[in-house]
């Protein structure tokens, strides 16, 4: 178990009079990737905000190990932020914006100049020094941000959806420069996000979020393979989540048919939701024995490396990302193993997502736009 470096205690934040937080509590331990995931307001970047210390909360307590820092100021809090806009200055070159800090605080020349070197070696900009800010583009003025905040030696960095204004490509390439920065370099990293696969790949532990309130803090592999509720099961990657029975421990019903599952704890005869990920599906025959449910296809889409098909299977529509093709209209079985079926307790969450009938509507709608686009 790491250390805890930041410790959030029953936190409560309203903004004209729109609770924002409630009785949020978190510890993040030194040395973490931790990334805060979760849709636009559901609270994350006010949870960063508060420890950075431009939030303060109207309840509760903010610990940077045993200290407690409600009431220090930003610039005294041994954190340092990178926001969505990078706020470089655009009248200083390269070198003096990673200095700037180092220069507040002080520093002599020679080690402000060394430590600018060793930032720049870092994030990959040796040689550029001297350019103007102007002259980079997004993903290297993202790196001078980075240098700049790290230049300072905060013991966390806090970082706010620094990726979200720059391509597919640069995104992904900037995602795996960040996670080696900061293993190499060891400090706490806390990075906000509405982007599953940002994090999922970057960090050691997530916290999904939703309306101000944690729904689950685990490892990525954790939060995939066992989310806790239905909100973190459709949030994370796709889902299909269907009402289910537990008729027993490791024994449920779902789609009219009862499943061996790895569950359970639930007690018996009792209402569930069940969660089945669109990769885990096999394609067999319809009539098969292993065909344990059937349905129509009502949608192909070709996504490079597999098939994304939509299947009504009694009026549920189910998602399949396979490698198999198949064509609207076929009838198909669909083949499940115990290790395909995971099962979560009913939460108010249940009943409102994991169905694809409005995935196909919005489908269906889009590509009749395309067709009349193409007539006009």
């Amino acid at each position: 178990m790491l250390k805890p470096i930041i410790t959030l205690k029953d936190i409560a934040v309203s903004f004209d009079g729109e609770q924002v937080l409630k009785n949020f509590n978190l510890t993040i331990g030194d040395g973490e990737f931790v990334t805060l995931l979760g849709p636009s307001g559901c609270g994350k970047t006010t949870v960063l905000r508060t420890i950075g210390g431009f939030v303060t909360p109207d309840s509760g307590d903010v610990f940077f190990g045993d200290e407690k820092i409600n009431n220090v100021p930003p610039h005294k809090r041994a954190v340092n932020t990178i926001f969505q806009k990078y706020a470089l200055f655009p009248h200083l070159n390269v070198y003096e914006n990673i200095a700037f800090g180092m220069r507040l605080k002080g520093k002599k020349e020679d080690e402000i100049q060394k430590t600018v070197t060793e930032m720049l070696h870092m994030v990959n900009l040796n040689g550029m020094a001297h350019r103007g800010v102007g002259q980079l583009s997004g993903g290297q003025q993202q790196r001078v941000a980075i240098a700049r905040a790290l230049a300072n030696e905060p013991k966390v960095l806090l970082l706010d959806e620094p990726l979200s204004a720059l391509d597919l490509k640069l995104r992904k390439d900037m995602q795996n420069e960040l996670k080696k920065i900061q293993q190499a370099i060891g400090i706490t990293f806390i990075f906000v996000t509405h982007d599953q696969e940002e994090a999922l790949s970057m960090s050691d532990t997530v916290v999904v979020m939703d309306k101000g309130e944690i729904q689950q803090i685990g490892s990525p592999i954790d939060i995939y393979n066992e989310p806790k509720n239905a909100f973190v099961a459709d949030f994370i990657g796709e889902s299909n989540i269907l009402d289910g029975t537990m008729i027993e421990d490791y024994l449920v019903e779902v789609a009219g048919q009862r499943f061996k599952s790895l569950d359970s704890g639930f007690g018996k005869m009792a209402p569930v939701d069940v969660v089945i990920r669109p990769e885990d599906i096999d394609i067999v025959p319809t009539g098969s024995a292993a065909a344990h449910i059937n349905g129509v296809v009502t949608s192909v889409t070709f996504k490079g490396v597999h098939y994304e098909i939509i299947v009504d299977v009694d009026g549920f529509k189910w998602m399949i990302q396979t490698t198999d093709s198949a064509n609207v209209g076929d009838k198909i079985g669909l083949a499940l193993t115990p290790d395909d079926i995971h099962v979560m307790a009913k939460s108010v969450y249940s009943g409102t997502m994991g169905d694809y009938s409005t995935f196909s509507d919005e489908m269906e709608e889009a590509l009749q736009e395309e067709g009349s686009e193409h007539e006009d």
